[in-house]
């Protein structure tokens, strides 16, 4: 069962037809999903799965909002293993014509999470860990310890990368040395972090099994800690409407792949086709 630890939050995503006009009104297409890295690997993990569970690790507002979400995460299959208190969080996406995304970001209270029960990862068979986890105390501090129990416990541990605009305000240097520690066995970046982060065609983190690059459209490159490398092309995708999540689709259908025995070039694919899904509809 794969387990990830962070943020639940709403996605107020907001479809433009045009560049917002400053100072008036704009006309748009509103509307809310369930969001959050953590939460969106969680779900299309439990989809995609055999066992059709996945397991929710986070802290959560004692609020109606948070009831909503959390019940939704259950309804999809995901075990829920949280703290309370605070407010939850809520992400306006503005999304452009083109499908692509700005994200105007309030976490609410997902970054207190500041106890771990070694009893959240029972059962687990991965532990994902996205990088907004890793940016802000006491979830930063938390994820590492499930990180460390994951790994006492023989249970592979996979980060990804998640945002350059929080690489960026976190410090490069800060992201490598928690990825060394952490020794993750799969690391994911897309091509704009890959580039922040210095994971050049022939370069990869030591402390790395395999890394995961996510060039777009382009072929996803898989080059493993001994040097071997792997791209495989993604199926084109027609109507692209909302880029959010197709990043966390596509980790949890790489993961979900491999851990039920596909080769790595069909869990690229399997990551692919749930990238594919996601880019198609609103929301994650």
């Amino acid at each position: 069962m794969l387990c990830a630890v962070g943020d639940l939050v709403e996605d107020v995503v907001v479809l433009l037809g045009g560049p917002p006009a400053r100072g008036t009104d704009t006309t748009a297409r509103i509307s809310r999903h369930r969001g959050g890295s953590a939460a969106n690997v969680t779900v299309a993990a439990a989809a995609a799965s055999r066992e059709k569970r996945s397991r929710f690790i986070g802290h959560v507002g004692a609020d109606d909002l948070g009831d909503r979400l959390l019940a939704e995460l259950a309804a999809a299959g995901v075990d829920l293993a949280v703290t309370r208190g605070g407010h939850t969080g809520s992400i306006v996406v503005l999304v452009d014509p083109d499908g692509e995304r700005t994200m105007l970001t309030d976490r609410g209270a997902s970054p207190d999470l500041s106890v771990v029960d070694a009893a959240w990862i029972d059962g687990a068979t991965v532990v994902h860990i996205p990088a907004y986890s890793l940016a802000v105390q006491p979830l930063a501090g938390s994820a590492r310890r499930i990180a460390s129990l994951a790994h006492r416990h023989g249970v592979p541990v996979s980060v990804d990368a998640s945002s350059v605009a929080v690489l960026e305000e976190m410090g490069v240097d800060l992201f490598r040395a928690l990825v060394d520690e952490i020794e993750p066995e799969v690391l994911f970046a897309n091509a704009d972090e890959a580039a922040l982060l210095g994971l050049s065609d022939d370069a990869s983190p030591a402390s790395v099994d395999l890394t995961v690059v996510k060039r777009g459209a382009g072929p996803t490159l898989l080059r493993s800690a001994a040097g071997d490398v792997l791209e495989v092309e993604p199926e084109p995708v027609d109507g692209v409407v909302d880029t959010t999540g197709a990043g966390d689709a596509y980790a949890a259908g790489f993961l979900v792949a491999s851990l039920e025995g596909s080769s790595l070039g069909d869990a690229a694919r399997a990551g692919h086709r749930l990238a594919a899904a996601a880019l198609v509809r609103k929301g994650a």
